[in-house]
C-alpha cells in the first residue's frame, strides 16, 4: 500500500468543509461546554477513527467491483452530498439549534476522567452511521483507488474539526455563519462530481 500525499489532502480539504457544518461539529461543542475539552475531543475522535475505518473499508470493498458501474455510483453520491448541503444551508440555524438541544440532553449527565471519553465516543459513534462525511469518505475510496491516503486525510479532516469545536466552536459558529460552510462544502462535492463524470468520460 502506498501514500499520496496529493490525494490525501484532498481528501483532508472535502472532508473538512463537509464536517464543519454537521450535526458532529455541534454534538462536540455542545459536550465540550460540559465536560472538559480534551477528554471530548479523544473520545470524539476515537469514534471517527473506527467510522473513518469502516468507510474506508466499505470504500475497498466497492472499489473490486467494475470499475465504470463503481465510478458512476461516486459520481451520484457527490452530486447527492452536494444537493443535500446546498438545500440544507437555507434550514442551517434552525438545525444548529436542534442539534445543540439533542446532544445536550444527551450529555447531560455526570461524568468524569475517562468516564467522559466513554460517553463522548458513545454519542458520536452512533451519530456518525450513515453520516454524509462517511458515505463521501468511502466515495473517495472509490474515486481514487486510495485508501490509505484517503484514510489519512479523511481522518486528520474529522480530528482538526472535532478539535475546533471543542475549542473555538462557539467563536467560530458567530464568525463564519453555517448557512456559508454548508455552501461551500456542497459546491466542493459538486466539483467531485464533476471531476469523476469527466474521468468516467475518459477526458483524463
Amino acid at each position: 500500500m502506498t501514500f499520496d500525499l496529493a490525494t490525501a489532502a484532498i481528501a483532508f480539504a472535502s472532508i473538512f468543509v463537509i464536517e464543519l457544518p454537521d450535526k458532529t461539529f455541534v454534538a462536540t461543542l455542545v459536550m465540550s461546554t460540559r465536560f472538559r475539552p480534551l477528554l471530548v475531543w479523544i473520545g470524539v475522535c476515537l469514534a471517527f477513527l473506527v467510522q473513518t475505518v469502516v468507510a474506508v473499508t466499505l470504500g475497498g470493498v466497492l472499489a473490486r467491483l467494475p470499475r465504470t458501474p463503481v465510478e458512476i455510483f461516486a459520481c451520484v453520491t457527490f452530486v447527492i452530498g452536494g444537493f443535500v448541503l446546498l438545500r440544507g444551508a437555507a434550514k442551517a440555524k434552525a438545525e444548529e439549534a436542534e442539534a445543540e438541544e439533542e446532544f445536550g440532553e444527551r450529555s447531560n449527565r455526570e461524568a468524569k476522567g475517562w468516564h467522559v471519553v466513554t460517553l463522548c465516543f458513545g454519542i458520536l459513534f452512533l451519530a456518525e452511521w450513515g453520516d454524509l462525511s462517511q458515505i463521501l469518505t468511502a466515495s473517495l475510496v472509490l474515486r481514487y483507488h486510495d485508501p490509505v491516503s484517503v484514510f489519512v486525510g479523511a481522518f486528520l479532516a474529522l480530528a482538526a474539526v472535532s478539535g475546533l469545536a471543542a475549542v473555538l466552536g462557539r467563536a467560530l459558529l458567530t464568525r463564519i455563519p453555517l448557512a456559508l460552510i454548508r455552501r461551500v462544502g456542497g459546491v466542493v462535492c459538486l466539483v467531485l462530481a464533476a471531476l469523476t463524470a469527466l474521468q468516467i468520460a475518459g477526458v483524463f
